[in-house]
């Protein structure tokens, strides 16, 4: 017997349902924002992603599935779908298109870590990245985008945190004050903090280490080190939240774990699944196209993983539409009548109608159980009598009530009810 990997979960018959329908919502969601879907890679050169995402984050430095090609060049499959995302951008000359470029994928990712509720070596996400924008109007787009989705879903109970990490310019001023901040702690902190004392201060306020955190909980805030530019931007992302009627509180602790946000980012944070309560976020991260090698372009997007979407939809009691079950099914109780029960379910079928017929030589009676369990509406028996009468004789499965229907009425028949 070959198990599943650790950390990779199988989506049953029973449950394929449930991502069709947190699929399907966020298409719709997409196309109420006018966003058009693009598809990257699984992999892509780990280059991309050790400059994109950033070398002092836990992704590029722990949690990637790197591996050399036959060709021996170093590949990695996707840990998230922002980096994929500017590399498609900037390749295939869309900053000549009309902007903002609106954008949207689902797609799987995969990181090295321990598994958990929610959080998966492979996960699936849905992102929406919009190109070519520097305004704050974008900004509180993408986050009403993010509230749309959740409000579709049925998801209650998730706080939108939201906060600014500033630019370059006040980033660099922040910095100087948490390494002044931090310096005297170091020798209690874990050895990550330490590396990243030099690379990135920054980073330092995203440790998961518990004495780390009890340290940075005290540290300096960024709000407080903002330039008027990005004081200016954030005070108008708030105001038009506030017009669009999303609720929201600032949280001067959100830094997000990858390297390429500036100035707005946000959260979706829920209590139902423990400790991991992030259900989506993202930010703006006007450099990242730049660094890529592209032409200085703003951008500003999210993700949402589907399986963490999942769970706090089940333990909030969000409505999730039932299984499709088929409209009718055909019973032949000889081969003749089998026959004939395949020549009318091709039909209903290219007529929209969900049919099934026997497929496995069952008797009658095991076909009209079989029909019960799958959950069909509908039973048309087919005999000698049926077949020369031109007529099936159909059983209405929760009231008992039969009548006759001829052949070539079956189909309007099933279109009416």
């Amino acid at each position: 017997m070959i198990n599943i990997p650790k950390g990779t979960k199988d989506v049953l018959p029973s449950q394929s349902h449930k991502w069709q329908h947190v699929e399907q919502t966020a298409r719709d969601v997409a196309k109420l924002y006018n966003l058009k879907e693009i598809r990257t890679p699984v992999f892509e050169h780990t280059e991309l992603f050790r400059r994109g995402v950033g070398e002092t984050t836990d992704v590029v430095n722990k949690e990637m599935y790197t591996f050399l090609d036959k060709g021996g060049r170093s590949v990695t499959l996707k840990p998230e779908g922002t980096a994929g995302a500017a590399r498609l951008f900037i390749e295939n000359g869309l900053s000549s298109s009309p902007m903002p470029l609106k954008a949207f994928y689902l797609t799987p990712c995969f990181r090295y870590e321990r598994p958990q509720a929610g959080r998966l070596r492979e996960f699936h996400q849905f992102g929406i990245e919009v190109f070519g924008s520097k305004e704050p109007e974008t900004d509180a787009e993408v986050i009403s985008a993010a509230n749309a989705l959740l409000k579709k879903l049925g998801i209650t109970g998730c706080e939108l945190q939201i906060n600014s990490i500033g630019c370059p310019i006040c980033r660099a001023e922040y910095n100087k004050a948490l390494k002044e901040y931090f310096r005297p702690h170091l020798k209690n902190m874990c050895q990550t903090c330490n590396t990243r004392f030099e690379q990135n201060p920054l980073r330092m306020l995203d440790c998961k280490e518990e004495e780390c955190k009890k340290i940075t909980a005290n540290a300096p805030e960024i709000l407080d080190y903002l330039c008027p530019d990005c004081k200016d931007h954030f005070k108008k992302v708030q105001n038009l939240l506030t017009a669009q009627g999303v609720k929201y509180v600032i949280n001067p602790n959100i830094v997000r774990g990858l390297d390429y946000y500036t100035r707005t980012v946000f959260e979706f944070v829920s209590t139902s699944i423990g400790a991991q309560g992030t259900v989506c976020g993202g930010g703006r991260y006007d450099n990242l196209i730049s660094e890529l090698g592209g032409a200085p372009t703003p951008a500003v997007g999210f993700a949402a993983g589907l399986e963490r979407l999942l769970i706090v939809m089940e333990n909030t009691g969000a409505t999730i539409p039932e299984e499709q079950k088929p409209l009718i099914y055909l019973a032949g109780m000889d081969e003749n009548s089998r026959k004939k029960a395949v020549e009318l379910a091709a039909n209903l079928r290219a007529n929209g109608i969900n049919a099934e017929v026997d497929l496995m030589s069952r008797s009658v009676k095991a076909q009209f159980k079989y029909a019960d369990k799958i959950g069909a509406k509908f039973v048309a028996a087919i005999g000698e009598t049926e077949l020369a009468n031109g007529e099936v004789s159909l059983k209405n499965m929760s009231t008992g009530e039969s009548s006759a229907v001829k052949f070539g009425g079956l189909c309007a028949y099933l279109q009416k009810v």
